[in-house]
């Protein structure tokens, strides 16, 4: 939204310079975004006469002309056709900078004589598009006035209008506000009626779902010509161009009372019945700018018996535009419902001022009396008849009354604002105060709907400034920390996948559905009815779908074997408690031809860092049970598994993406993950990262044990493992499977594990009867675990 200085004081009585309006309107609450004062400009240049002009001695197209001017006489070489004695110019001395050619004057010789100057068209004032000759002013100018004095240059404010404020799109509304905070006095001006002289030909109809109130009458006789240089000069102070005095009071209106308007060439119009209601589906309307727009039967238009002839409240039909041929028009001025105006915007992308005004909302009460506006300076401008003025349906009732108690101001802001300052500024505003403490909300102010909205306002008028700045009281620290245990366990998880070399990727909380079922989700009741975008309508039941398709971004771009996790929530239903964090990692294959096998590598690489990251965040990893396969069926069922501290706490799922999901996601490849459920971890601490344990060594060195189990083929070798090693904790230090055989001399669905277990004596060197215990002890161990000592 942009006014003039001038224009702003045309409502408002003030001395203020614009510095002083933009303060003022920024402490109000208005967000001033730019201040343009061409006048400053202007400011090195004047007003000087040419006293003699001579042929350069040099050139045929120059001339040395002799130059009164605010710095005396000049001697100035000017190459402009329309130069001469006795002309009345503008003049730039040397130094000052010329905006229209973007240089700063200097003194230099032309052709061998010296210019003092320069002599300015329009152009190179920024005044215009002239630039064949120099500015010819009327000759009763004096020398040396100000070039913004001639041409009354003045400051434009552009400012934000935040959308519950429709009221600030008109210059009017604006000094009513500055005036409250008591910049000047707000010149209301009362609107008289204009009285007919004749009855209103045209009849009107609305439908009240798309239009409530529409006003209108008929004005003969009038002349449509130009208008008149104070209405043009307001329009082009901020950004718009004049077009016909008919055309630009309708824009004037728009800007001046935030009352958009428009006027049909009534002998255009088919029939004697105009009606405002919801278009016929499928329509067309070849609009004011020329193009074609197909309507729908959500949309508001204006009708006449030959169809729609105009967008309600956002702009008319090329088939009733006004010309300068026109002499009889048909006024209209009426309330169209805000939404359906924004829609309709929205879908044909058609936005004017009019839209925006109407699509926040336009002062309901305001459709009688900006008529009677428009019709007093049509009759000013252009003369003409006017008929009487018809009104059809009624404007929408006003916000309801506030009980308002002046206690309330204390009470949410800390101000200490006097009970009479209260009802000062809330009169200004425009709200009635009732000697009860009642307050009525003006029209124009539907944003207001209680007791806060009343604090609100008179607080920002009272000044934010005046806030008082009261500490909040001190909060001693949490003794655990600020974070969580569980935010502690994400903070560590996130370094722990950092340094295996894994980058972090923040996707959305949406997929789309279909990929949300591959992964035992997609449920209806979790699709979204309002997505930000059609890919994007279901809330997703995994973290791997979103890491797979950034993996497949990047393959598709070249950048194979990336690595990726996303610590965040997955959803699998609407309760509270159907939220659940996971920390999640992928990795992608690599392309890179390799001699090993880089389909086993990966696998096993990600469970390697997978039992990483698990000890890293505080879980017993030796007590972890191995379960080959998984309950979902987005994992590969022979290349997948879960880990779990008892039967039923799975605390992480991983390995190989199933080979239908990959196909369904357009993926080409092996890829593996994990997922780790954050609330199934146990409560332990999370290992800080900052140092480590102290190291214990032993002076003694360790030695060796190999075993030979059998046991099922179906048994994990990671069990049997686990129980070795719980053997005897204090001697046992490691142990490992080195060998593993199928075949002669091994029964039919079992296999020969070898197992090296390392002993590590800390205080003296082991004797063959205590190795020899050490070793049955292994032995039972591993019995319990279903596995016998082969022989």
């Amino acid at each position: 939204m942009k006014f003039s200085l001038s224009w702003l004081k045309d409502h408002l009585d003030t001395t203020a310079d614009i510095d002083a309006v933009a303060a003022a309107m920024t402490m109000a609450g208005l967000e001033v975004e730019d201040i343009h004062d061409p006048s400053k400009a202007l400011k090195v240049f004047s007003v000087a006469r040419v006293v003699e002009a001579a042929r350069h001695p040099n050139a045929d197209k120059l001339q040395v002309l002799q130059v009164d001017t605010i710095d005396g006489r000049k001697e100035i070489v000017c190459g402009a056709p329309n130069a001469r004695a006795g002309m009345t110019t503008i003049y730039a001395p040397i130094g000052a900078y010329v905006p229209g050619l973007g240089v700063t004057l200097v003194e230099k010789p032309v052709r061998g004589v010296t210019s003092n100057g320069m002599m300015c068209s329009a152009a190179e004032l920024e005044l215009g598009d002239d630039h064949d000759g120099i500015l010819d002013l009327s000759g009763d100018l004096d020398v040396g006035t100000p070039a913004a004095v001639v041409f009354g240059a003045e400051p434009v404010i552009d400012f934000e209008v935040t959308p519950n404020r429709p009221d600030w799109l008109g210059v009017h509304g604006i000094a009513r506000d500055l005036a409250a905070t008591g910049l000047g006095t707000f010149k209301d001006t009362a609107i008289t009626a204009v009285p007919g002289q004749f009855a209103c030909p045209v009849a009107i109809k609305v439908d009240g779902e798309a239009c409530q109130v529409f006003a209108g009458r008929v004005i003969r006789g009038v002349k449509n010509g130009p208008s008149p240089a104070w209405l043009q000069a307001k329009l082009k102070s901020i950004g718009l161009k004049p077009i016909s005095a008919l055309v630009d009071i309708t824009n004037y209106l728009s800007f001046d009372r935030a009352r958009p308007l428009h006027v049909y060439d009534l002998s255009k119009l088919s029939g004697s019945v105009i009606v405002a209601g919801l278009a016929p589906d499928g329509e067309h309307l070849e609009a004011l700018d020329g193009k074609t727009y197909a309507l729908n039967g959500e949309m508001c238009a204006i009708m006449d018996s030959s169809g729609v002839i105009g967008l309600a409240g956002v702009m008319g039909g090329e088939s009733t535009k006004v010309d300068e041929t026109t002499t009889d028009v048909f006024v209209e001025s009426a309330w169209f419902d805000p939404i359906r105006t924004a829609q309709t915007g929205r879908t044909l992308s058609l936005f004017s001022d009019a839209q925006y005004r109407f699509a926040r909302g336009v002062d309901p009460e305001s459709a009688v009396p900006g008529l009677e506006l428009a019709t007093k300076l049509i009759l000013d401008l252009c003369g003409g008849e006017p008929s009487e003025l018809v009104v059809a349906g009624e404007a929408p009732a006003r916000r309801p009354d506030v009980a308002f108690d002046p206690a309330y101001v204390k009470r949410l802001t800390g101000l200490d604002v006097p009970a009479d300052e209260i009802t000062k500024i809330l009169t200004a505003l425009g709200f009635g105060v009732a000697a009860d403490g009642t307050v009525s909300v003006p029209s124009w102010r539907r944003d207001v709907d209680g007791k806060a909205d009343l604090v609100e306002e008179i607080a920002r008028i009272y000044g934010f400034d005046k806030l008082p700045a009261t500490p909040l009281p001190t909060i001693a620290p949490r003794p655990g920390g600020v974070l969580t245990a569980q935010q502690a366990k994400a903070r560590a998880a996130r370094r722990a996948l950092a340094a295996l070399g894994y980058s972090e990727a923040v996707t959305w909380s949406f997929m789309r559905q279909d990929w949300a079922a591959l992964f035992g989700g997609g449920a209806d009741a979790l699709v979204l009815a309002n997505p930000i975008a059609s890919e994007l309508n279901c809330m997703r039941p995994a973290v791997l779908p979103n890491l797979l398709e950034a993996a497949g971004r990047n393959a598709a771009r070249g950048q194979y074997g990336v690595q990726l996790f996303e610590i965040g929530p997955v959803y699998f239903g609407l309760e509270p408690g159907d939220q659940k964090p996971v920390i999640a990692a992928l990795r992608a294959p690599d392309k890179a031809r390799h001699w090993t096998n880089a389909r086993e590598d990966n696998l096993f690489a990600l469970k390697g860092d997978l039992l990483s990251l698990l000890e890293t965040v505080g879980v017993p990893v030796a007590s972890l049970s191995l379960v080959q396969g998984s309950n979902a069926a987005h994992w590969h069922p022979g290349r997948s598994a879960r880990l779990q501290l008892g039967p039923k706490q799975v605390i992480a799922e991983f390995g190989e993406l199933h080979p239908a999901v990959l196909k369904a996601m357009d993926l080409d490849g092996a890829y593996v993950g994990f997922e780790i459920r954050v609330d199934n971890l146990p409560v332990g601490k999370a290992k800080s990262g900052k140092s480590r344990g102290a190291l214990t060594l032993s002076s003694l060195m360790p030695l060796t044990r190999d075993f030979a189990f059998l046991l099922a083929d179906t048994a994990a070798a990671g069990d049997l493992v686990r129980a070795i090693k719980g053997a005897d904790k204090a001697l046992i230090g490691d142990a490992r499977v080195f060998d593993v055989y199928t075949g002669q001399g091994v029964p039919d669905g079992h296999k020969s594990l070898a197992v090296e277990v390392v002993l590590t004596p800390t205080d003296k060197t082991l004797t063959e009867p205590e190795i020899d215990a050490l070793s049955q002890k292994v032995i039972a161990a591993a019995q319990k675990a279903g596995a016998v000592l082969r022989s």
